[in-house]
């Protein structure tokens, strides 16, 4: 099966957990960007509260769960940001 490379920019908790800005990732063809947050949380699971309530971003633009990542996709996972 062929495999797709995309990068994933961190913020907030999950920059905190990997302590790094970006990571490379391999996938399989066909994997939704929902597949990077649970990758991300299966890694390091004191993430898991943030299931739920984060938000993805592909190329700069918001999208849904099921959205399918293409090769050499740069992917956002917006957690909730607090403060002021």
């Amino acid at each position: 099966m062929s495999r797709i490379i995309v990068t994933v920019k961190l913020f907030a908790a999950y920059q905190e957990a990997y302590g790094v800005p970006e990571l490379v990732l391999e996938f399989p063809q066909n994997t939704p960007v929902a597949a990077v947050r649970d990758r991300l949380i299966s890694e390091h699971p004191k993430l898991a509260q943030l299931r739920d309530i984060t938000r993805f971003g592909v190329n700069l633009q918001f999208v849904e769960p099921d959205t399918i990542l293409q090769n050499g996709d740069e992917v956002v996972l917006i957690p909730p940001v607090s403060g002021g």
